[in-house]
């Protein structure tokens, strides 16, 4: 609340590392047994997560019964210390090749020869707990791979579905902090001031969220609030939107349409671009136009434009009030634009700018070059203003 903390993410991973292959299927013990002895082939070792204390030997039975070459350990939370040491320490040897395990690996497990990891009822765990137990696997050079397992023919709940795909999405490095803020929004985030565990984020999204939080932070702080936010309407004559084919999962498409809206800088654009591109591939011109506009509403947001519509080759900015187009912007737009402007001030007022021919082809960009024109304007009488003060 008192703003000292910030967050910092480490994305560069170390050296020689590659991204760990993800898989989320049903249980198909032909699928697990071919992995084994893939690893196996390698002369590399796996982790196979059952999470039952009370069947996890019957578990461990039945894998050797799949593989009878295979040496098989068990290790979980209720041997005592020093047998469960003796354990990992002998499979750090390589005296086993599969170690049946709860989820007591999550953390502090460093065994590089591990490279495969199968976890049986993974619709079970939370998503941090995939992600950590992910991250005990592909701490070599090596190709890794990792299984996670549902039972055959389950319907799985909303939530787990959510989970398991969260989870086989995110796979590149530094995709921890997306990780958790995907487990933030599917679990919600409690209420941070109090220690009861709930709230509204999951019904009204994380991004909102975070600017209500901010809000308050900011009125208990004695900062000025402004009353209403800006909400710029555009109306071009150009499409702007996600193709269904583009991405087809209409949650996905949400969650990327509330992340391009939310945009409020050149640097949050490119940030959303390069996710975009990276999750779904170069995005279409529809998809790029959508981001062009959404920047574009953020530059007017700043210069309080509530409306820009366009008439045939004419632009009309609508600004929210007589105040907002003093005299001094009047004389930036008829010193710089000259014949391209007129003005409309019978009631909201107006700013007609005319685009020629070609100036229509690339109308986003034009409009884009125009309202930083202006933006800069308005920083550079700003500055001018706190000198003289």
């Amino acid at each position: 609340m008192i703003g000292v903390r910030d967050m910092s993410v480490i994305s560069e991973p170390p050296g020689d590392r590659l991204p760990v292959q993800t898989y989320v299927i049903e249980y198909n013990e032909g699928v697990l047994k071919d992995a084994i002895e893939k690893e196996m082939s390698r002369g590399g070792q796996i982790y196979y997560v059952h999470n039952r204390v009370i069947d996890i030997d019957s578990t461990a039975a039945k894998l050797q019964k799949l593989m009878p070459d295979a040496r098989i350990a068990v290790a979980h939370g209720q041997m005592s210390e020093r047998h469960l040491e003796n354990i990992m320490l002998e499979f750090v040897r390589k005296e086993y090749d599969i170690l049946v395990c709860t989820t007591i690996i999550e953390t502090g497990m460093d065994i590089p020869n591990v490279n495969t990891l199968i976890i049986d009822n993974a619709d079970y765990l939370g998503l941090s707990q995939l992600y950590q137990l992910r991250g005990r696997i592909g701490r070599s050079n090596r190709v890794s791979f990792a299984y996670l397992t549902y039972e055959k023919d389950k319907m799985l709940s909303e939530i787990a579905d959510k989970r398991l795909k969260a989870i086989k999405e995110f796979t590149e490095f530094g995709s921890g902090f997306k990780i958790a803020m995907r487990d933030l929004e599917i679990r919600g985030c409690g209420n941070i001031l109090g220690a009861e565990q709930h709230g509204h984020m999951l019904a009204i999204g994380y991004d909102l969220y975070v600017k209500f939080l901010d809000r308050a932070v900011r009125e208990l702080q004695g900062n000025m609030v402004e009353d209403e936010d800006i909400d710029t309407s555009v109306d071009l004559n150009v499409d702007g939107y996600i193709p269904a084919d583009y991405i087809e999962n209409e949650e996905q498409k949400i969650e990327i349409y509330k992340k391009i809206a939310s945009t409020s800088s050149k640097e949050d654009i490119y940030d959303i671009t390069e996710e975009i591109i990276d999750r779904f591939g170069n995005p279409p011109k529809q998809v790029d136009n959508l981001l062009k506009i959404s920047y574009i509403k953020s530059l007017s947001k700043k210069l309080r434009i509530k409306a820009i519509t366009q008439v045939n080759s004419t632009i009309n900015f609508e600004f929210c009030s007589g105040s907002d187009l003093n005299q001094d912007m009047i004389g930036f737009f008829i010193e710089n634009f000259n014949a391209k402007i007129k003005f409309d001030v019978s009631k909201d007022p107006v700013v007609k700018y005319r685009l020629d021919s070609s100036e229509q082809i690339k109308i986003l960009e034009e409009l884009e070059k125009f309202l930083e024109t202006l933006n800069n304007y308005n920083r550079s009488k700003s500055c001018q203003g706190g000198k003289n003060d």
